[in-house]
C-alpha cells in the first residue's frame, strides 16, 4: 500500500503519514480497542473518517533517453528555444497575422476541441462527487381502507391515509483510495484533452502558414509560366518565320510548337492548383471557398537564427508529449482503481422523516422515523475477474507507457529533420541563387551581342527560357525554406508560454513563462 494520497482540486501529490493503532501505544483497557475505549457505534463513524491509504502505484515518468543536444547543422547545447516566441513573430506577415487570428476564432476543428476538453472536465467534477455524500428523499403518499399497516382482523373504521416522506444521505469511506484514483484518472483525462486542444491550435497555425506560403508558390510559378508562355510564343514565331526565309528548319519549329504547348497546358494546371488551395484556407479559417488575397510576389523574412533549445525541455512543451503523459498518468491510476475491487467497500447511510396513519397524527412525535447504519460489501470468490480486470490495467498502462516513449522519440526525430533540412535547403538556396545570377548574366550579355549583331533573338529567348527554370527552382525553394521553419516551430512546440487569451490577441506580450496545464511549475 502506498501512503500518498492526491488532493482532487489541485491535482498535486502530497506524502501523508497515517496513524497506525499499536498495542503497544498505551495501556489496553478493552481488549482489541488499543487505547481507545469507546463503544463500537461510537468508534465505528469515527473510523470511517480517518483517511485510508490509496492503493495502487503512484505515478512516476518514466525515464526518456533524451539526447543532450538535437542532431542538426549545430550540435551545440542552447537554452534558449525557437519556441518561446508567439506565432506572430515568425515571420511578420501581416496577411499571414489575419489568417491565423480568423482561423482561431472560426476553425470548427478548434470549437471541437474546446467542446471535448468541456466534456473532460465535466467527467472530472462527475468523479470528484463521490468525495462527498449524497443526499435524495423519497415520500409516499397513500388513502385506502385495510391497508397493510393495519391488521385485516381489526380494521379501523373507513379509511385512513398514509404518509411516508424520509430524507436519505448515504456515503462511501474511501479507505483504499478508490475515489482517489478515480479522480486522479479523470484530471489525468481532462489535462490530457485540454493538452490536445492546443495541440490543435498549433497544428491549426502551422496548416494556415502551411497553405498560405504554398499559395505563394503556385502564385510565382504562375507567373512565371506565363512569362515562359510568352517567351515560348516569340521562340516561335521566329523560328516559324525563319522556316519560312528558308533559315531553319521544320524540327525546330515542331519542338518550338512543343515547348509552347507544354508551357500553355501548364497555366490551367497551376491556376486550378492555386482555387483548391484556396479552398483549403477558406476551410482552415472556417469560411466558405473563396479567394484569397496576398500581396503580389511577396514571400517575407526568414529567421536568420533558430535556436532549438535543450531536447529535454522537449518533454515539457509538446502538446502531444504531455498529452500522451496525462493518458499515461490516467492508466496508472486505473491500476489503484482496480486493485482497490479486492478490498471491502464501507458505507454509510441514514436517513430522517416522518411515517404516520392516519394523517392527522404526522406532528406526533411517535411519527418520526430515523436510521442510522452501515454497510460492508467485498468479493469472496469472483472466478478471476478481479484479477483479469487488474491485469487489463497493468496491460493498458504498458501501452500508454511505449505509446509516451514513441510520442517522446518521435518529437526528438522532428526537430532533428526540420534542423537537417533547413541547413540543407540554405545549402540549396545558395546555389541556385548562383544559378539565377549567372543566367541573369547570361541574358545580359546575350542582349548585348544582339545589340552588336553578333547573334539573333532566337539565342537571347532560349537564355531567358533558362533564366525562368532556373528562377522557379529558386522560388520553389524559398517556399520550402519557409515551410521548413513553420515545420519546426510546431515541432518544438512553439507557444507552449502562451495563455489562451495570448493566442489570440496579436502582439500582446507572453506572460512570465507560465506553465501550461499539466507542466511543472
Amino acid at each position: 500500500m502506498n501512503n500518498k494520497g492526491s488532493n482532487p482540486s489541485a491535482g498535486r501529490q502530497h506524502n501523508v503519514r497515517y496513524p497506525i493503532f499499536s498495542p503497544s501505544a498505551g495501556p489496553v483497557k478493552r481488549k482489541g480497542w488499543g487505547c481507545f475505549a469507546p463503544r463500537p457505534v461510537f468508534v465505528l463513524p469515527l473510523f470511517l473518517l480517518l483517511p485510508g491509504c490509496a492503493v495502487g502505484p503512484n505515478y512516476k515518468r518514466p525515464n526518456v533517453a533524451a539526447p543532450t543536444v538535437f542532431r542538426g547543422p549545430t550540435e551545440t547545447a542552447q537554452q534558449a528555444s525557437f519556441a518561446d516566441l508567439p506565432w506572430w513573430e515568425i515571420f511578420h506577415d501581416e496577411t499571414l497575422t489575419e489568417l491565423v487570428k480568423t482561423a482561431l476564432s472560426n476553425n470548427y476543428d478548434l470549437t471541437a476541441a474546446v467542446a471535448r476538453v468541456e466534456q473532460a472536465n465535466q467527467v472530472a467534477a462527475q468523479a470528484r462527487s463521490q468525495y462527498f455524500p449524497t443526499l435524495g428523499y423519497s415520500t409516499y403518499t397513500s388513502l385506502g381502507h385495510n391497508q397493510f399497516i393495519y391488521s385485516p382482523l381489526n380494521p379501523p373504521n373507513g379509511s385512513q391515509g398514509f404518509l411516508l416522506a424520509l430524507a436519505r444521505v448515504s456515503w462511501e469511506a474511501d479507505l483504499w483510495g478508490r475515489v482517489r484514483r478515480t479522480n486522479e484518472a479523470a484530471r489525468a483525462q481532462y489535462l490530457a484533452t485540454e493538452e490536445a486542444r492546443r495541440g490543435v491550435m498549433l497544428t491549426l497555425v502551422g496548416s494556415v502558414s502551411q497553405a498560405y506560403f504554398e499559395l505563394l508558390g503556385l502564385r510565382l510559378q504562375l507567373d512565371t509560366a506565363k512569362e515562359s508562355s510568352q517567351s515560348f510564343a516569340t521562340t516561335l514565331t521566329l523560328v516559324t518565320q525563319r522556316v519560312h526565309e528558308g533559315i531553319g528548319n521544320e524540327l525546330q519549329a515542331a519542338r518550338a510548337e512543343s515547348d509552347l504547348a507544354n508551357a500553355s497546358g501548364s497555366i490551367p494546371e497551376l491556376e486550378r492548383q492555386i482555387a483548391l488551395k484556396e479552398n483549403q484556407l477558406s476551410l482552415l479559417i472556417g469560411k466558405n471557398p473563396g479567394p484569397i488575397d496576398t500581396k503580389p510576389k511577396y514571400l517575407g523574412e526568414v529567421p536568420p537564427e533558430i535556436p532549438a533549445g535543450l531536447p529535454s525541455t522537449l518533454l515539457e512543451r509538446r502538446p502531444d508529449v504531455l498529452a500522451a503523459e496525462q493518458a499515461m498518468r490516467g492508466a496508472n491510476a486505473q491500476i489503484g482503481v482496480a486493485q482497490a475491487a479486492y478490498f471491502p467497500t464501507i458505507g454509510l447511510t441514514t436517513f430522517f422523516g416522518k411515517i404516520s396513519s392516519p394523517l392527522e397524527n404526522l406532528s406526533l412525535g411517535r411519527t418520526n422515523a430515523w436510521s442510522i447504519a452501515a454497510n460492508i460489501s467485498g468479493p469472496v470468490f469472483t472466478a478471476g475477474a478481479l484479477t483479469a480486470q487488474k491485469r487489463q490495467a497493468v496491460a493498458a498502462w504498458e501501452q500508454t507507457k511505449a505509446q509516451y516513449m514513441q510520442t517522446a522519440l518521435s518529437a526528438f526525430r522532428d526537430v532533428s529533420d526540420a534542423l537537417i533540412t533547413r541547413e540543407k535547403l540554405d545549402a540549396i538556396r545558395t546555389e541556385q541563387a548562383k544559378a539565377v545570377q549567372f543566367n541573369e548574366d547570361a541574358v545580359r550579355l546575350m542582349s548585348m551581342r544582339l545589340t552588336n549583331g553578333q547573334v539573333g533573338n532566337l539565342e537571347v529567348l532560349e537564355s531567358k527560357q533558362r533564366l525562368y527554370s532556373a528562377q522557379l527552382a529558386l522560388n520553389q525553394t524559398e517556399i520550402n525554406r519557409r515551410l521548413i521553419i513553420v515545420q519546426l516551430y510546431k515541432a518544438l512546440g512553439g507557444g507552449w508560454n502562451l495563455t489562451d487569451e495570448q493566442w489570440m490577441a496579436v502582439n500582446s506580450q507572453p506572460g512570465a513563462q507560465t506553465p501550461a496545464p499539466g507542466q511543472k511549475p
